[in-house]
């Protein structure tokens, strides 16, 4: 765990799901009311450093989110990735996943 990482230890309240390996919380900064990150629970800065056990959670939790957004938000659609590295546009160096609705003609 990083001292300084927002998504090491989230507010209760942006938790969206949790189990074993990894953490889905709604994001701070929204590109869309919904918008949701899944992070391993572990501080991992790339994909390359997570584990297949972290991945597969990762992925696996992108549903959860889809349903939980679909749920409480409106979404035609969702963009789903990551940035893996400062060349990519990772700002945050703690692995995360974005799930982010989409509506029709909102791009």
């Amino acid at each position: 765990m990083a001292l300084d990482c927002p998504f090491c230890s989230p507010e209760p309240a942006r938790v969206i799901h949790r189990d074993a390996h990894v953490t889905a919380l709604w994001d701070m900064f929204p590109l869309n009311p919904g918008h949701a990150l899944i992070v391993p629970n572990r501080h991992v800065a790339s994909w390359a450093d997570a584990t297949e056990e972290e991945r597969a959670a990762l992925m696996r939790a992108v549903e959860t989110c889809q349903r939980e957004i679909a749920r409480t938000h409106r979404a035609d659609g969702f963009n789903v990735g990551f940035n893996d590295g400062a060349a990519a546009g990772q700002t945050v160096f703690h692995l995360h996943v974005h799930v982010i609705p989409r509506l029709n003609g909102d791009v």
